[in-house]
């Protein structure tokens, strides 16, 4: 990161600073921004997070007091705080569109020094400064590396490392992923050597399922799974009416698509969660096969290679099928 010293040197000369991240918050966005948080405090300064929506559930113990201001339910003071910031720091995102139609048009018209820090591939010009490094597996290892390349290794912490490690584990699928270097074990070895306690990060973000949400996804295996062979793709569809019948708050599905990702014969598997009028995709493959294209092309989406995201405004069931008529000329043995 060629820019480490620049940005340091912008947060110290700031007088209000926002940091950003995109819409539907997953650990990777909500741990690179209380990691930033926290550093920008050691650095001597002091910062506000605004999010364009709530952290989920299973992450909320992360904020250790710490507050994400959420523009759907405080959208006046997100403008404001916005407004008024010198300095805007957007993370894990590489264009407005990724923050929402809202909150994206804010960051827009916001007058403040934007810099973006962000490993996605495809960044829109609308920062001043941009660090972009989508061979990364993660922005929590970015802000790492901010923090290394700049000479202030010696500020990493506890407090500053436990989210940027939940960060890197969520974002590689708990190491397991082809964007995991040795450069990222080297930033991890850092980090136990700071304190933080990495069993303690996967007690409390992966083993405290709620009764319904473990229902949710033994229904969802167990009768939405469809394994379309020829294409080695796995679909898991999820209607509104069925989140409600398990009670489903946000962060209830996290990681299920990757479950099915796991199917033997599978190399690319899509979960289609419906919800207020629309269905919310998420894209996971294997190896050299390609997601967010086929995410781009047909679903308004995008990412990395291997893990994408994208919407439809189609019914579920139109969605589905949306899929089937289109996996032959992306995916599996029938592709050319």
């Amino acid at each position: 990161m060629k820019l480490a010293k620049e940005i340091v040197q912008s947060i110290q000369e700031a007088k209000n600073i926002v940091i950003t991240s995109h819409k539907s918050p997953d650990g990777d966005s909500i741990g690179s921004s209380l990691g930033m948080l926290r550093f920008i405090r050691a650095l001597g300064q002091d910062a506000t997070i605004c999010h364009p929506d709530a952290c989920p559930s299973f992450l909320e113990w992360l904020k250790d007091g710490d507050e994400i201001v959420d523009f759907d339910a405080d959208q006046d003071r997100v403008i404001s705080l916005m407004d008024n910031a010198d300095l805007i720091f957007c993370l894990d995102y590489n264009g407005s569109g990724r923050m929402g139609k809202d909150m994206g048009g804010v960051l827009l018209a916001a007058d403040g020094k934007k810099i973006m820090i962000d490993h996605h591939p495809y960044p829109e010009d609308i920062f001043e400064l941009s660090a972009s490094h989508p061979e990364v597996c993660s922005t929590s290892q970015l802000i790492i590396e901010l923090m290394v390349q700049s000479g202030n290794e010696k500020l990493l912490s506890q407090s500053i490392g436990t989210p940027l490690y939940l960060g890197i584990v969520t974002d590689t699928g708990s190491f397991r992923f082809s964007s995991v270097t040795a450069r990222t074990h080297v930033l991890i070895g850092k980090l136990i050597e700071n304190g933080v306690e990495q069993a303690n990060v996967h007690e409390n973000t992966f083993n405290h399922n709620r009764l319904d949400q473990m229902k949710l996804r033994g229904y969802a295996i167990a009768e939405k799974l469809e394994v379309l062979a020829d294409e080695e793709l796995a679909i898991l569809s999820l209607s509104e009416m069925d989140l409600e019948r398990f009670n489903y708050i946000k962060g209830d599905t996290e990681g299920l698509v990757n479950v099915a990702l796991s199917i033997e014969g599978v190399s690319v598997a899509i979960l289609m969660t419906e919800k207020d009028g629309k269905v919310k995709m998420s894209f996971r493959s294997m190896g050299s096969i390609v997601v967010n294209k086929f995410a781009a092309d047909n679903f308004d989406g995008g990412g990395h290679m291997n893990a994408a995201g994208g919407i439809s405004f189609l019914s579920l069931e139109e969605t589905i099928e949306k899929v089937k008529k289109l996996a032959p000329t992306y995916f599996g043995k029938t592709h050319a």
